[in-house]
Parts: C-alpha cells; structure tokens; sequence
C-alpha cells in the first residue's frame, strides 16, 4: 500500500490536463506568435488558458497574467522586475518566513546594495501588520509575503498586509504558490500588485506558472527576446504545459467549494488521530492554515538519529510519502530556518516535518498514516 502525503510539493498531473496536452502537441503544435492558421490556433489555446488561469484569481483583465515557467520564475520576474526600475539601489521588504525564491532573490539584492528588511513572525509564523508598518520607509518600493508557508501552513493576513502597503503607495508582491486552487483568491478585491501562481500545485504540469500583474503595474523583464508575454517573459510559450496548466485551473476553479471543505475534514482527523503523541509538536497557525497542510516538530531530535529526515526515510520504507523541514548541506544536516524564525530551537527545527494532503487521499489513507507514523516514532525513540 502507498500513501502519497507531500501535495504541497508537487501534485500529479490529472488526466484531463495531460489529455489536452497530448491534443495540443499533436495538433496544435504551431508558434503562437506566428501570423498563419498553424499560429493562430496554436494563439487560440494560449488565450484560452490565460482566460482559465485568470479565473481561478478573478483576474478581470485576462492580459494580467503573465504566463512563466513556474512560480520560482514568477517570484523573480515579481521582485526582479521591480528592481531594475531603480538606477539606485532602494528599500524592500520581506518576511522571515519566505520561499527561498523570494529569500534568494532578496539576498541577491543586497549584494547589489539594496536595503532588505526581514519581518519577524510570531511563534505560529504570522506578520504582525503593525511591524510592516514601522519598517516602511521613503525608500520602500517593494512589499514581499508568502501568502501561505509551504512547511508550516501558516496563512497569512494578506488582505490586511496589502492594506498598509496601498496607504502608503508601496508595490506588494505576494507568492501565493500554496494557496491558489486551495482557498479563493478575489485580486479584484484583494491589495495586491503582484500575485505568484504554479501550475504543478493545482495538478497540472510542472513547467508552468503565472504572475498576475494588477494593470498600470510597471517591471522590467528579466532577460531580452521576442517580447512575448507583454513584453514581460520573452520566448516561445510553451502551448502544450500551458494549455494543461488552464484546464487544471479551470477545474480547480469548479471543484474548489467541495474539496476545500473536504481536505479540512480529513486535515483536523489526522490532526486528532496523532494529538496524543508524546514529542510531537504541531508548528504553524492551527487556525490560518492551508486546508491541506499538516506539520510538526520532534521536540527530541537530535540530528540522523531522529530527525525530520529520519522520519520521512522509515515512513518511505512504509510506502508513505511526506517532506522534512530540515535540509542537508555538504553532508550536514542544518536546522529549518522556518522554524528557528519562528523561535524554536536548533535542536527542534532539525525535526520538522509536513503532511499535505489531496485529491486523491481518503480517511483511510489517513488513518494508515497516523499509525504508521506512531509506529515509527515509537520505534526510534525507545
């Protein structure tokens, strides 16, 4: 028996998406931006899934979304693109708790001079909006934060961030790559400027992602070309992988309102069925969550010998698949920074782990789980 539980890191590409792909490469293979019949039906399907995509975010303006090759690429295009707009390094802020896609890019940018300011987060991984507020400064441009922390699940209080950075005319960027398809995104109401979506998050293929930018938003584009994408992301799209990334859009639009409750349901049993586990510590917001997202700490970890990597080895061995939080390094195993922002200590950031579950799990996939995971559990620590 296998159990897939690491949705958050890909998801498998559903069956009406890889049969519009196969469609595409197969008879609508031309160059969108060729001006002949194969190109225009080739443009056909690329406007189609720009038209899909902007749906699942109520993008009101179709061109608002810039089709990229995932969410990394649409992190950089966001934070990147507003960069070279300054001839003069300038002031950005981010959060303590971003994807590396963000926290890289950030790093990057101090090395060219610019000012970063890291938020803190509280123990359950949320800004506080009264900090963004003091750390604005003239020289702010930028606004930076993960809507939804893929190793913790923590949700935060975008609505109320974009609202402090709109008052103060400041640009805000958030990467949203866990929450679309999972819990509704309104951009038409929603403060934001600049929203990161992937494709492979919401079951289609990997090798897509989207930035939306609100209209009047102005970037400069990472790298020169054809001027495909508004001029934005230059090259020949890729039809087929984007084409699959509207139909997954499309239905995770329609299946939302049902499988959103439904991964809550299965969520809070899994929840309950491992409360009563000596050591084992819930991390994140327990009520700003991602609908799909578990996650942990081993209060005892101690490195190889019970670590979130040893865990995720022996539930493997058990035909279980989740992720751990810590990374190993040049042989190494080092800390979740996620969970040392968060304040706890090296010795528990070393046991971090993440359930994240999906279409295709049931309760009894997650029962199974929660046995199997006392079982190991029980093992390594006697």
């Amino acid at each position: 028996m296998q159990i897939y539980l690491d949705y958050s890191a890909t998801t498998p590409t559903r069956p009406e998406a890889i049969a519009v792909m196969q469609k595409v490469l197969a008879q609508q293979w031309g160059n969108p931006s060729s001006l002949h019949e194969w190109g225009n039906r080739a443009a056909t399907i690329l406007e189609q899934a720009r038209f899909q995509v902007a749906g699942l975010i109520n993008a009101s303006v179709p061109e608002s979304i810039i089709f990229t090759s995932g969410g990394t690429e649409a992190d950089n295009l966001a934070i990147m693109g507003v960069a070279r707009l300054y001839a003069v390094p300038q002031h950005m802020i981010i959060s303590s708790v971003e994807h590396s896609a963000i926290s890289e890019t950030a790093r990057l940018l101090e090395m060219w001079g610019w000012e970063v300011t890291r938020l803190p987060v509280d123990a359950k991984g949320r800004v506080n909006p009264q900090d963004l507020t003091a750390a604005l400064r003239s020289n702010t441009v930028l606004v930076s934060i993960i809507y939804g922390q893929s190793e913790v699940g923590t949700v935060q209080a975008i609505a109320e961030l974009g609202t402090v950075t709109r008052n103060h005319g400041v640009l805000f960027h958030t990467d949203a790559v866990q929450v679309v398809g999972r819990l509704p995104i309104d951009v038409e109401t929603l403060p934001v400027d600049l929203l990161s979506l992937s494709s492979h998050k919401i079951y289609g293929p990997q090798g897509a992602g989207a930035l939306y930018v609100r209209p009047g938003v102005e970037l400069i584009p990472l790298f020169g070309g054809g001027g495909q994408e508004r001029g934005l992301r230059s090259g020949t799209q890729a039809v087929p992988i984007i084409a699959g990334f509207g139909v997954a859009a499309e239905l995770a639009t329609q299946e939302m309102p049902q499988e959103t409750p439904r991964l809550i349901q299965l969520r809070d049993r899994l929840f309950t069925q491992l409360a009563d586990i000596p050591g084992l510590i819930p991390t994140g917001d327990s009520e700003h969550r991602l609908p799909h997202h578990l996650s942990f700490c081993l209060e005892s970890a101690d490195g190889e010998k019970l670590s979130g990597k040893t865990i995720v080895r022996q539930l493997n061995l058990a035909g279980i698949g989740i992720s751990a939080g810590a990374a190993c390094h040049s042989g190494k195993l080092s800390p979740s920074p996620i969970l040392l922002a968060m304040g706890y200590s090296e010795k528990a950031a070393l046991g971090g782990i993440r359930l994240t579950l999906g279409r295709e799990t049931t309760a009894a996939d997650v029962d199974w789980a929660a046995i199997a995971l006392k079982q190991v559990l029980q093992r390594l620590t006697k």
